[in-house]
């Protein structure tokens, strides 16, 4: 599968944004689909995630309440709401997909998009 992430760009601290993954492939709804973020200087890091079909989710504790996951796999794609945005949260966004639920390291997921950068201004 690939993949293909949009929607990121500039926002004032307390505003929103909204993340596409897009992704090729019929089989989409077999895959795992998670969205990480690297921070300039630090390591990549877990966000959320979301099951094949949608039924589940998981999310980083620090962003708990102020992002939501969701899927819509008649269009391959995979969206990050970001509300109530934080500067801490400026980081170039990565979605990225495996085969089965539950895992949040970035080396368990096999194919990921380029990335979209997200700056949270103060």
């Amino acid at each position: 599968v690939q993949l293909q992430a949009s929607g990121g760009g500039l926002v004032q601290a307390g505003g929103s944004l909204r993340l596409s993954c897009v992704a090729s492939g019929r089989t989409f709804n077999m895959y795992t689909i998670a969205w990480f973020r690297q921070a300039s200087g630090k390591e990549r890091e877990f966000v959320a995630t979301i099951s094949g079909g949608g039924g589940a989710t998981s999310y980083a504790d620090s962003v708990k309440g102020r992002i939501t996951i969701s899927r819509d796999n008649a269009k391959n794609t995979v969206y990050l709401q970001m509300n109530s945005l934080k500067p801490e949260d400026t980081a170039v966004y990565y979605c990225a997909a495996r085969i089965g639920w539950g895992r949040t390291m970035s080396l368990e997921y096999n194919y990921w998009g380029q990335g979209t950068l997200v700056t949270v201004s103060s």
